[in-house]
This record gives C-alpha cells, sequence and structure tokens, in this order.
C-alpha cells in the first residue's frame, strides 16, 4: 500500500481532484490518499510531514498563506520527502505576468456567493428530474438528455449540475411516447446519447447481475437493444438535435462535447 497526503488550508478538493486525475494513469498502484484540510499551523505541517514519512509517501498540497508553504518545504527538505505545489506554479505565472499579487486568503474557490447557490439549485433540479421524473421541467431546462437505459444520462446530469446548468434527463422507451414538451419549442439544447450495442448489452448484464435478477431479461437482450437505439435514432432525426456515441467516453469527456454544443 503506498500512500499520498493531499494537504491544504482551505478544503483540499483542488489538490484531491488533481491527484486523483494523475492517480487514474496508475491502475496498478495500491494507493491510500488521505486529505488534511483546514491547516492552519506549521506544527500541523510537521505531524502531518512526520506521518508521511512514516508511510514512505509524498505530498500534494494548496496551500496559499506563505508561512505555511516555507514550513511544509522546511519539513520537505527535513524528512527527504515529496511535495508537489498544486497551486504555486500557477500563482508565480500570475505574479510574473502580470506583475500582481496574490490574496494569500485560503479558501477562497469556495466562497457561498452566487454562482455556489446556483450550482446546488442546479443540483436539486438534476434529482428532482431525473429519469423522467418530472416531464414539465423540460421547458426550464439548459439541457435535456435523451437516450435509452445505462447511456450515463444520470451521472451527466449531476456532473453538469455541478457546473451550474438545469438539466432533465429523460429515459427514450420505444413504447412510451416521448414528453409532450418535446414537441414544442424549448430553450434549452436537447442532446440524444447512444452507445454500441454490443458494449450496452455487458453494461445491462452487469446491472441485473447487481441486482439479482436472471441474465436471460429482455432488458439485457440484444436484439431489444438494438431496437431500442434504432427508435432513440428515429426520434433524434425527428428532434433535429445532436447525438453524442458515449461508448468508452468518461462522464468528463461526454460532458465537455455537450457543452461544445451550448
Amino acid at each position: 500500500m503506498h500512500f499520498v497526503a493531499v494537504c491544504s488550508d482551505s478544503l483540499g478538493e483542488t489538490a484531491d481532484l488533481v491527484v486523483r486525475a494523475a492517480l487514474r494513469q496508475f491502475e496498478s498502484l495500491n494507493i491510500q490518499l488521505r486529505r488534511y484540510p483546514q491547516i492552519r499551523s506549521e506544527d500541523e505541517i510537521r505531524e502531518l510531514m512526520e506521518e508521511v514519512h512514516r508511510k514512505s509517501g509524498f505530498v500534494a498540497y494548496t496551500l496559499v498563506q506563505p508561512e505555511l508553504r516555507e514550513a511544509i518545504k522546511e519539513e520537505s527538505v527535513r524528512l527527504g520527502i515529496r511535495t508537489v505545489d498544486i497551486m504555486g506554479p500557477m500563482m508565480q505565472a500570475f505574479i510574473d505576468t502580470f506583475h500582481d499579487s496574490p490574496t494569500q486568503r485560503p479558501g477562497v474557490l469556495h466562497r457561498l456567493d452566487e454562482d455556489y447557490f446556483r450550482r446546488v439549485e442546479a443540483v436539486e433540479f438534476a434529482v428532482k428530474c431525473d429519469d423522467g421524473k418530472d416531464t414539465s421541467a423540460i421547458v426550464k431546462a439548459d439541457m435535456v438528455l435523451l437516450g435509452v437505459s445505462r447511456t450515463s444520462k444520470t451521472p451527466l446530469s449531476i456532473f453538469l449540475a455541478h457546473k451550474g446548468y438545469k438539466v432533465v434527463n429523460y429515459p427514450i422507451v420505444p413504447e412510451i411516447k416521448p414528453p409532450e414538451p418535446l414537441n414544442e419549442p424549448i430553450k434549452g439544447q436537447i442532446i440524444g446519447l447512444t452507445m454500441d450495442a454490443e458494449h450496452l448489452l455487458k453494461i445491462r448484464s452487469e446491472r441485473l447481475k447487481v441486482m439479482g435478477l436472471p441474465n436471460g431479461s429482455k432488458y439485457a437482450s440484444l436484439a431489444r437493444i438494438v431496437t431500442e437505439l434504432e427508435y432513440a435514432y428515429e426520434l433524434f432525426d425527428r428532434l433535429g438535435c445532436p447525438v453524442i456515441d458515449v461508448t468508452d467516453k468518461a462522464i468528463e469527456e461526454t460532458a465537455g462535447i455537450i457543452l461544445g454544443y451550448l
């Protein structure tokens, strides 16, 4: 088991995201990732660095207060620990290029401002409208995601909601007519989601296993999946909406493509 510490004088979310993104490139490593948020003193720095030293790990940090940044550098040299400064080079680039000084206030990214509350509202909206629960909300949405079952509609909705977009997602089923609001002009961008039939078959079969249901269900039948996908393409064509093949795409990648249509 390898050890990586994430240290911050705020929540540590920025460093945590960067470390996790890098970690995805090392699938064979067994990593224990521990976050040390709200660091306020040099004693806390020394304590966490001693732990990292005992576990032979390294530290990724986002510290904006000069005394804490200096303390972690000193401990790094004293204990021979590798440290990665996530924010420092970026702040230095701003200083060198624009000749300005940072505020040196931790947690600025997470202030409870208007943007924060907008994102909270968007998440609540996405949860309320998940999987076609509230089709009347389609007229209020920034985007409407359409797709057959297991084409990443829900995780995409939540991911986009965290960016402040109000998203409705609706499951396409051949036997059920699309919601009436889709027949009228709406302000939101409609996006069709599709997937390779064989890939979707694997996902649905695994879903049945998790739910403890028999594998012979029509839900995980290749013929049924092909029928659903063909119907979905007909609907997408009628609506004139862009279609994204989500096969083997990460949620972040698909979300980036979606945002390109706005």
